[in-house]
């Protein structure tokens, strides 16, 4: 691999993209682990065999491991839509986010934050305006149909994109209410919307919603799994929250949803049934964008009660008083199907990994897991 110019090695996003450690890697193409760190570091540089059976096992070109120039390329400036989750309507001045191609759309997503670690990112905002953003990346994006845009609200949305990164395939989830994620797919803004919406005329989940919403063949709707919505309380349920009817008392303060999403709904609607007036519920309009966020709110003290699903409450170690069973299900758009970040997340619904995990980790029912009902 001699040149006269710089190698430029991508070796290390790659294995990490795929989630395969040094040490596997090295076993796999016959080599040392030392060799893989050496190699990523830029202080070796391989012979055309082990560059080959560095290709091989990651199924990639050796053009995609290593690259010649007489630099490292500058930042680029991306043009791209502002798809921001409800209860964060505008992302900051500068920020991180990241970027995914919808046909000749650039959409960017604001990056989300985990309180020890930067979030995975693509870019950081060098201009905004209210709908749109410039984005500044080193990074080139991926090549079309490897990356899946999908809204929704339920946490466990995070195991598909765990399971789908050694193949190379990538899912932005962007969390936001159900009624907003279909309303998204319906303009043209993601790929897929997640949904546990309730037809209250028909007592069925989903699909009479998204009849309404969408022309005959426009979308495909495929299960993604049931579980349990409820009340979710600090440990040893100090305010004995038993029910909807505990939340007409003073002392007790919940941290909300936003409008659009199923909690909201089952909320509304069992303060309705038992007499109780929003505006006499201590904590109404503090909103929380996400089951997680609303959980998070419940385990840090700053409120005592909110309405999320059990792996939310399994999260954070609280306590749990199961209202609904729901059913979750995600909407692809018809022209999203032939990509190949969809055709991997459709196959995946129909594995046992992601059934097992989902059982295991977020509590959920899968034996329709993977079901296409329309």
């Amino acid at each position: 691999m001699d040149d006269n110019r710089d190698m430029i090695c991508h070796l290390k996003r790659i294995r990490e993209t795929r989630g395969i450690s040094a040490a596997a890697l090295a076993r796999s193409a016959g080599v040392r682990r030392q060799t893989i760190y050496a190699i990523e570091s830029g202080s070796f540089s391989p012979n055309t065999a082990i560059a080959l059976q560095l290709a091989r096992v990651l199924d990639v070109a050796v053009e995609e491991i290593f690259s010649m120039g007489d630099s490292a390329s500058d930042p680029v400036r991306v043009q791209a839509d502002l798809l921001a989750p409800d209860v964060r309507e505008s992302a900051p001045e500068a920020g991180l986010v990241r970027l995914c191609c919808l046909g000749e759309r650039t959409v960017a997503v604001p990056a989300s934050c985990a309180a020890a670690y930067l979030p995975a990112a693509d870019g950081a905002i060098a201009k905004k305006s209210r709908h749109s953003v410039s984005v500044e990346t080193p990074i080139k994006l991926p090549e079309s149909g490897k990356r899946l845009l999908l809204a929704g609200c339920d946490p466990a949305l995070s195991v598909i994109g765990e399971l789908l990164a050694g193949a190379g395939i990538e899912m932005i989830a962007i969390p936001c209410s159900s009624r907003r994620a279909l309303e998204w797919l319906k303009q043209g803004r993601v790929h897929a919307a997640g949904t546990h919406l309730l037809d209250h005329a028909s007592g069925e989940y989903n699909l009479p919603i998204v009849n309404r919403l969408f022309r005959k063949g426009a979308v495909r709707v495929v299960t993604f799994a049931s579980w349990e919505e409820g009340l979710v309380v600090r440990r040893g349920n100090p305010k004995a929250i038993r029910s909807l009817a505990d939340l007409g008392r003073k002392t007790v303060a919940i941290v909300n949803r936003e409008k659009g999403s199923g909690s909201r709904d089952l909320l509304d609607k069992g303060l309705g049934a038992a007499g109780i007036a929003a505006r006499a519920v201590t904590g109404y309009d503090n909103l929380a964008g996400g089951h997680l966020a609303a959980a998070g709110e419940v385990a840090g003290g700053a409120a005592d009660c909110c309405i999320a699903n059990r792996s939310a409450a399994r999260c954070y170690g609280l306590e749990f008083v199961p209202l609904n069973v729901e059913r979750f299900d995600l909407v692809f758009a018809q022209s999203s199907l032939d990509l190949a970040a969809a055709r991997a997340v459709l196959d995946l619904l129909n594995r046992a990994v992601l059934r097992n995990k989902l059982q295991a980790v977020a509590g959920y029912d899968t034996q329709r897991t993977g079901s296409v009902l329309v």
